[in-house]
């Protein structure tokens, strides 16, 4: 069933409407799950798991137990015009939950979307990649929480769970606010922005089935994939360009390589030379790959999930 969560008038005589699907199932005192997509309107992800989380819910009443409320689109004025953030305001989304009442429209948005999650018995918060690096499917969680997520994250069939130091400068984020009013929330990365992955999405779907299974909310079948791995920051390489140039990869997402391998070069198109060779630090797995080759200095051109020898 389709439900306003937000709507304002907009200068242009139009309305920003936010909406989500409410599925309920045979018991209506049955546990509560959220599932967020479509803070960036570059990030299209999280579109394609709405759409067959739905599908998938509706073809099988029966076997809901409980309710799944579905955001598909908490951004839609970026989602329609492509854009990161909100059009006209230049507003990053996630950095203004929980929101607040008072505030103006973006921050009054973000608290009745907060709100509205509120009570859930878990959330997950699906991202794209930005459209200049491709990621692995992973579940980020701060490390402050991983004894309390670890458990659910592990369901999503991710290859990986990255538990981070959350950094002071990062600010707060909907994954944040909801976890500090002790509603578990994970947050999914996946794929690169501005496309889909109709086989990344799929797995992402019965994971999220699973995450209901463990809540007694569902009794059809799921598919698992292998425990993840957890990593922390020591576990992860970051490789990121020295030089202003084009980077040019020589390995494939998701390609294990071995200490000192080249596993790209920044060349300077003008005068035809190489300006420098991308040497791995360590053994391991290519989980983040730039695909937008353009660099800058600090440009990030890879992540290695480091492994043993």
């Amino acid at each position: 069933m389709r439900q306003t969560v937000f709507t304002a008038m907009l200068p242009i005589g139009e309305s920003l409407v936010v909406q989500k699907n409410r599925i309920s199932g045979s018991r209506r005192d049955g546990p509560r799950i959220a599932v967020v997509t479509g803070m960036y309107g570059d990030e299209l992800e999280g579109q394609l798991v709405a759409f067959e989380l739905a599908r998938r819910l509706n073809d099988t009443p029966g076997d809901l137990r409980g309710t799944v409320d579905i955001y598909p689109a908490l951004n839609p004025l970026g989602l329609s015009s492509h854009e990161h953030g909100v059009p006209q305001f230049d507003i990053d989304l996630e950095r203004t939950f929980p929101g607040n009442p008072d505030g103006n429209m973006t921050e009054v948005l973000a608290d009745a979307v907060f709100r509205d999650i509120l009570g859930a018995r878990a959330c997950v918060v699906i991202h794209s990649s930005d459209a200049y690096v491709r990621e692995m499917t992973q579940v980020r969680i701060d490390e402050d929480d991983e004894n309390d997520l670890v458990g659910l994250a592990s369901l999503l069939n991710s290859q990986i769970i990255w538990a981070r130091a959350a950094k002071p400068m990062s600010g707060p984020s909907l994954a944040r606010a909801l976890n500090a009013q002790r509603c578990p929330t994970v947050v999914v990365e996946m794929g690169t922005g501005m496309s889909v992955s109709k086989d990344s999405g799929s797995w992402l779907v019965e994971g999220i089935l699973r995450l209901m299974e463990s809540l007694h909310a569902w009794t059809g079948s799921t598919i698992a994939l292998p425990y993840p791995r957890v990593v922390r920051g020591d576990n992860v390489a970051v490789l990121t360009a020295s030089d202003p140039g084009l980077f040019l990869a020589h390995v494939e997402h998701g390609d294990r390589v071995r200490r000192g391998d080249v596993i790209g070069a920044v060349v300077d198109p003008l005068e035809g030379t190489t300006l420098s060779e991308v040497r791995t630090p360590c053994t391991g797995l290519v989980f983040s790959l730039r695909t937008y080759p353009v660099t800058q200095p600090g440009s990030l051109l890879a992540r290695i999930l480091e492994e043993g020898q």
